[in-house]
């Protein structure tokens, strides 16, 4: 493989991270919150409906676990294609 193959490979491997962490942040924070709130809203967590959990709390929780999971990924992405640093 070529430097610029390599390049061309880590970007894309990349961008499809990102794009799997922007999906997930969307569908928490939009999604949960916003879009399916009211269905969310018919179970209950600590008292509180689910819906307004979520859009208060739980996509914080998410948001959190993310970071960690995409720095997780991205360092693995970083030793599968030679990018690490020392």
């Amino acid at each position: 493989m070529t430097t610029d193959d390599n390049a061309k490979a880590y970007w894309s491997a990349t961008l499809k991270l990102l794009t799997k962490v922007l999906v997930i942040w969307a569908v928490v924070s939009y999604g949960a919150g916003i879009l399916f709130a009211s269905a969310l809203n018919s179970i209950k967590l600590g008292g509180y409906p689910l819906g307004f959990w979520f859009a208060q709390q739980g996509s914080i929780y998410v948001f959190i676990a993310l970071i960690f999971w995409y720095a997780k990924k991205m360092g693995d992405i970083d030793r599968q294609f030679g990018m690490q640093e020392d």
